[in-house]
């Protein structure tokens, strides 16, 4: 049963902002052995969106006691953590100092095929185009229907995930995933500055690669980069790190390398 702030529940009110106006975040987390993984990194992330937003504060120990509640006795599983300005009269503004209203709910984690990660997923291209605000550029928040119109263009079993732009003709992520490219032995990855979700194992792989001096670069991605491109992988919370081996008609023979710097930054990811 998800919890609705800390009881055990199915309903929040009508008036809730997070379903009026999307006024809200969330965090996707994957449970393991009962624990939720990269805990620190989603409330980071968490808090630094409440407080863009304007939001009362997130209390995180109190997240973290209700998130144990849920997953202590679930071996694999998938968190969901809602995060709303809460319940309110009609209109856009917001009230001042409105209690939040926090949903914990839980989600069977189906695992990928271990080919996936070992020989690749394929991509494609999506004509649904990622609207530009700086703003909130960056946020895992509640508006979501770039993503769910992006979803929507394929239903072919093997293309894994599908990559935007933005309404400039710039590459900036996944429907559901952060994008890295390699070529000549350097790691690019796009700039969020002004649309995306800022991923946190995008910022674990940044890291990964200065701790082992792999030169990188955060900055304007083309259509052309993806297509020269020696290899490409991409991460979320669930999946971690996934190469690729084919986006529509471009190969990448690299997904399977064992010696290629994906491989690289994989191991390093598991190691942690």
């Amino acid at each position: 049963m998800p919890l609705v702030n800390g009881k055990a529940s199915t309903q929040i009110s009508l008036n809730n902002r997070g379903l009026h106006y999307g006024d809200g975040l969330f965090e996707t987390i994957k449970i393991d052995n009962g624990q939720p993984l990269r805990w620190q990194q989603h409330m980071r992330r968490l808090q630094a969106g409440s407080e863009r937003l304007g939001f009362t504060p997130v209390d995180t120990n109190l997240l973290r006691d209700e998130a144990l509640q849920l997953c202590t006795n679930e071996q694999h599983a998938v968190l969901k953590i809602i995060i709303t300005r809460g319940a309110a009269k009609r209109g856009y503004r917001p009230s001042q100092g409105l209690p939040c209203t926090r949903i914990l709910e839980l989600h069977p984690l189906h695992p990928y095929p271990a080919h996936y990660f070992t020989q690749g997923v394929a991509l494609r291209w999506c004509t649904t185009r990622l609207g530009c605000n700086p703003l909130l550029a960056g946020l895992k928040h509640l508006n979501r229907l770039e993503q769910v119109m992006a979803r929507d263009e394929w239903y072919e079993a093997d293309i894994f995930e599908g990559i935007m732009q933005d309404i400039n003709g710039h590459v900036i992520e996944g429907t559901m995933s952060n994008l890295f490219i390699v070529r000549e032995s350097q790691l690019l990855t796009p700039d969020l500055s002004a649309c995306g979700v800022a991923g946190v194992v995008r910022e674990q792989v940044l890291q990964i690669a200065q701790r082992l001096a792999i030169p990188l670069s955060v900055t304007t991605v083309t259509v052309q980069d993806l297509l020269r491109a020696d290899e490409l992988f991409i991460t979320n919370a669930l999946i971690g790190l996934l190469p690729v081996r084919k986006l529509e008609e471009t190969l990448y023979p690299s997904a399977s390398d064992a010696q290629s710097l994906t491989r690289r930054i994989a191991n390093a990811m598991n190691c942690e």
